[in-house]
């Protein structure tokens, strides 16, 4: 060993050591610290996207509640004249009241009320309403259910025969239907009336509860069969409680197309006590249009839907969903 101190090479490995795994000399300059946060985050929206955005959903706003009023302005209309005496009504419009509340009253209502053919025919629509609607009901959910997990000859084409019914339209069988129930006893009676409802409300009935109740999971069932449920005792206990959004929405439909239907009425029911929509109909003068019968008798026949509505309104939003997520 010389005298001489050599100074160690920073780069030279131990004796015995990889001269592979030796460290690279350091680069001069800056180390580099890899990408910053700022060049990696996304860039958010400016200042005028959001504003333009923000505007965008304000006129949607305003465009919408101007179409809502649009909207509810005949209805609106409708309740104010049936609040208007027929004279303040004849002198001006109905909107004189939005200045002058005073004029409001209901004596519109309370001869309406006072009135016999309006009353009875108000019953009478609900007697053909409900009892229509209860067996489109009762009557579609079967069908739908053996259609839909029943085995049986000539099924697929008996839907097909059932889909096919629905574009047939109602004036086509007004007149054959008019021989018949002629025949059989049951022209411009109740019952008859109900009969033609519901006969033309299965179809669809049959098509929408078969498409909803073919959606349920088949394992469900056959944990059910393997429990013992019978076939009846598995339509009530499983497929009725899934199914009861889609039933609710059918019921609605069916009901206010009864309800609100004029041309069978007109048709099939008994002339001596019409349902509501006929009632009306036969209160216009010949020389005078009778608004304050026909304001008040109108809105309360518009009423009665609203309120089925807004009662089942639930159940309709969850049978819509699920029909769309289906």
């Amino acid at each position: 060993m010389s005298g001489t101190d050599a100074t160690p090479d920073p780069t030279a490995g131990s004796a015995g050591a990889d001269p592979h795994t030796r460290r690279p000399p350091a680069a001069a300059g800056p180390a580099y610290a890899g990408p910053s946060h700022s060049a990696l985050a996304p860039a958010g929206p400016s200042y005028a996207a959001r504003a333009s955005a923000r505007l965008a959903a304000g006129a949607l706003r305003v465009f919408l509640v101007v179409a809502a009023l649009f909207w509810l302005l005949p209805t609106l209309g409708l309740l104010l004249s049936s609040l208007v005496s027929p004279t303040d009504l004849n002198s001006g419009g109905w909107w004189q009241v939005l200045t002058a509340p005073s004029r409001l009253t209901a004596d519109n209502y309370a001869r309406l009320l006072a009135n016999d053919t309006i009353t009875g025919s108000l019953l009478n629509t609900f007697a053909i309403a409900v009892p229509a609607t209860l067996l489109v009901l009762v009557l579609g959910a079967l069908a739908g259910y053996a259609f839909a997990w029943l085995e049986f000859p000539g099924r697929d084409w008996l839907f097909l025969l059932v889909v096919a019914l629905l574009v047939v339209p109602v004036q086509v069988a007004l007149i054959p239907v008019s021989e018949l129930f002629g025949s059989i006893g049951l022209f411009e009676t109740t019952a008859g009336v109900v009969l033609f409802h519901t006969a033309f409300g299965l179809p669809f009935a049959v098509f929408l509860l078969r498409n909803f109740f073919a959606e349920i999971p088949r394992e469900l069932l056959e944990a059910a069969r393997l429990d013992g449920a019978g076939e009846l005792r598995l339509f009530t206990r499983v497929v009725l409680p899934l199914g009861a959004p889609a039933i609710a929405s059918l019921g609605i439909f069916q009901f206010l197309w009864v309800w609100n239907d004029m041309l069978v009425a007109l048709v099939f029911a008994d002339s001596a006590n019409p349902p509501v929509t006929v009632a009306l109909q036969q209160q216009v003068r010949q020389f005078g249009n009778n608004i304050d019968v026909l304001a008040p008798g109108a809105f309360l026949s518009m009423a009665v839907p609203l309120v089925v509505f807004f009662a089942f309104q639930r159940q309709f939003v969850s049978g819509v969903m699920a029909g769309a997520i289906k």
